[in-house]
């Protein structure tokens, strides 16, 4: 057995399960506050590459400013999907919500290629492309770059939702009408969950976008996303991180080791199967609460 390759893959897989991890983290950072399933994070992350490309390419704005704008036209973005579609829908059952988001996802996906051009786009982000070597291993610097600056954005992340803002947008989620008894503005706290949900995205899609070119491929990140939020448990950030890093590894390890023995494809595999045996066995995830409703 090649131990070498093994840690190459499993560090490998560390860092790409890191990024995955930053797509999820908009979908747990929504439904922490609505108690909604976000299925538009996929495209969400898409559309935020584009713009970003859209940006630089046909501007000519430095990159700096190109993710700057692009981080604060999607969180406007997310402000308004949630203020013209989602609003509307308060009152109705939570699987049409649930299916409007599921359209948002599919028009975009079309919507951006149509707009842009379905050619892949290259988005440099001024990360170099020379590997690292730690021995024998090989490393991706872009993953590993890429990685690092995840796991800097959901830590930031944990620390907002412990702050007072944070509780605030937490107890929405378990009470509204509790929360406006107390004054909190239910609407706004929501509005603005869909804003970091959709800026999280953004540099999600900028970081892959940068990594494997932009295409409407990015909005399947949405599958990787949606694992590593179910097995984490919707409602944590901290299961983003160790799902993440879970699903990062078991595919990283699927792909470099089963796959030269099936063929290929096994990397499309992984994420379902681990949603599919989270809800057979653990439906609440790694660190998920449990709701009780009595009846």
């Amino acid at each position: 057995m090649d131990y070498v390759l093994i840690a190459e893959l499993a560090i490998s897989g560390v860092f790409v399960g890191l990024m995955y991890g930053l797509v999820s983290l908009g979908i747990v950072l929504i439904y922490k506050t609505s108690g909604l399933v976000n299925l538009a994070q996929g495209a969400l992350a898409m559309t935020g590459a584009y713009v970003t490309w859209a940006i630089t390419a046909g501007l000519g704005a430095p990159m700096w400013l190109a993710i700057i704008v692009a981080i604060v036209v999607l969180f406007g973005l997310g402000l308004a999907v949630e203020r013209v579609a989602l609003r509307r829908m308060i009152g109705q059952p939570v699987i049409m919500t649930i299916m409007l988001t599921l359209g948002i996802e599919i028009m975009l996906r079309g919507l951006m290629p149509g707009v842009f051009g379905a050619a892949v786009k290259r988005l440099d982000i001024g990360i170099p492309q020379a590997p690292i070597f730690i021995g024998e291993m090989l490393i991706n610097r872009a993953t590993l770059i890429g990685g690092l600056i995840a796991l800097g954005l959901i830590v930031v992340s944990l620390v907002f939702f412990n702050s007072r803002y944070g509780i605030e947008m937490r107890a929405v989620a378990d009470d509204q009408t509790a929360s406006w008894s107390v004054g909190i503005r239910v609407e706004r706290a929501i509005a603005i969950a869909w804003g970091l949900g959709a800026a999280t995205a953004t540099s999600a899609g900028i970081l892959w976008g940068a990594t494997q070119g932009v295409d409407w491929s990015l909005s399947l990140l949405l599958i990787k996303a949606l694992a590593i939020a179910i097995l984490g448990g919707l409602d944590s950030i901290p299961g983003v991180l160790l799902a993440g890093l879970i699903v990062g590894v078991a595919e990283s390890l699927a792909t470099g080791i089963i796959d030269p023995m099936v063929g290929a494809g096994t990397r499309d595999i992984v994420a379902s199967v681990i949603i599919l045996m989270t809800l057979l066995l653990k439906p609440h995830g790694l660190f998920g609460r449990e709701h009780i409703e009595r009846v």
